[in-house]
């Protein structure tokens, strides 16, 4: 199952499937079927329009003005016009939460609505033995080509990379101006350093005891967790972070892949791993909010815990210095910086500067599991510069 979102009372959970979603979400069963399973059943239409730049012409115009003219609402408008119910609305707040939006802009509902219809078409899947074995088959994959990876070298300039007809650059604009400054034009340099980056994160990684003690059991049967509570929580939460603040009752988003891949974690033991918006580049400790919640709706929870590792913003820039003040989505995600990111053009991966191109979730279709920013980079390059025509790329 992807998704459980406890609530006071009990739990709102996402099936596989929309019917059976609906038939838990009480008076809103038919109005759920009615917005989501137009979006599950025409799922790949629809990706395939909303994995590019805002800028291009559709292939499937009738079909993405209808999502459109939803997606492009607030998630608290969209939530209170379509669903009668807490548990429904809370749901949604879940997956609009993902955007690290106020609830109350624009255009939250579209992750909410992408990350359901998402959930319901092909799951939330969890990689067997880790994220890093998606890492792991990538680069295989690469040297299987004949490419080689080149670690542990920091570059300050693009004069250190060897001589290449296409270079392409998985960093946000705050790291292009570094490295590539001089050689991009001032109109260029100027639109980059008027990018926004969004709220940071504070993670927690717990190994644990035993499983998460839910007091709902649909939550111990779900690979994500969203913890906070009601619709008017998830949004106070936001509306807190986005004005600079740290909520006492932080939005969690919640993993626990050990119940599903017990390679994870040592027999009779779990592994979970938690994370709360705050303002981007803080450094306050959310340990102690991040566990209450917890706890809240898993009472028993701290007894569980062996060990944590705590992670605020400045230690995920370490970590990776893409993560800007702890943004782990490449840059703010409102509607400016989905039209203009980073700058407003149709191949927006193309720098002024020949063979220079950008690929990071700084460009479309923003940050996300997916790697259709570097594809798309990749896509142009082999166009502006090797001459390759698209029907050829893609087979």
């Amino acid at each position: 199952m992807p998704l459980a979102h406890p609530l006071d009372d009990g739990a709102a959970v996402l099936d596989r499937s929309v019917a059976k979603t609906a038939a838990g979400l009480g008076r809103d069963n038919r109005a759920y079927e009615r917005l989501m399973s137009p979006l599950a059943e025409h799922w790949e239409i629809l990706a395939a329009e909303f994995l590019k730049p805002l800028l291009h012409l559709p292939r499937h115009p009738l079909r993405l003005a209808r999502f459109g003219w939803q997606a492009f609402q607030s998630a608290s408008w969209l939530a209170t016009h379509w669903f009668a119910d807490e548990s429904a609305r809370a749901l949604f707040a879940g997956l609009a939460g993902h955007s690290f939006l106020r609830l109350e802009q624009r255009p939250s509902a579209a992750f909410g609505l992408v990350l359901g219809m998402l959930a319901h078409a092909v799951g939330w899947p969890l990689p067997r033995g880790g994220s890093q074995q998606i890492a792991n088959a990538l680069a295989a994959h690469l040297r299987a080509l004949g490419g080689e990876i080149q670690a542990h070298t920091r570059v300050e300039s693009i004069h250190q990379l060897p001589l290449a007809r296409a270079i392409l650059l998985d960093v946000t604009p705050r790291q292009l101006l570094r490295i590539a400054a001089n050689e991009l034009p001032v109109s260029y340099r100027r639109k980059l350093e008027r990018y926004r980056y969004g709220p940071g994160v504070f993670k927690v990684d717990y190994a644990l005891g035993g499983p998460i003690p839910w007091k709902s059991a649909a939550c111990s049967r779900a690979g994500t967790v969203h913890v906070c509570g009601s619709f008017a929580e998830v949004a106070a939460s936001e509306r807190e972070v986005a004005e600079g603040k740290h909520p006492e009752r932080p939005f969690i988003l919640l993993a626990q892949p050990s119940l599903f891949d017990k390679s994870r974690a040592p027999a009779g033991k779990h592994i979970a791993w938690a994370y709360c918006h705050v303002p981007n580049a803080s450094s306050f400790d959310m340990a102690e909010r991040v566990e209450k919640q917890i706890e809240r709706f898993a009472p028993g929870f701290r007894e569980r815990i062996l060990a944590r590792h705590v992670s605020n913003c400045a230690e995920m820039e370490r970590t990776n210095a893409n993560l800007v003040g702890g943004d782990i989505s490449g840059g703010a995600a409102d509607l400016r910086q989905l039209l203009a990111r980073p700058v407003l053009s149709p191949t927006p991966y193309r720098t002024p500067v020949p063979g220079l191109y950008l690929c990071s979730s700084s460009t479309p279709p923003g940050g996300g599991v997916h790697g259709m920013c570097g594809f798309h980079a990749a896509e142009a390059a082999l166009r502006d510069c090797f001459r390759i025509p698209p029907s050829r790329i893609r087979g």
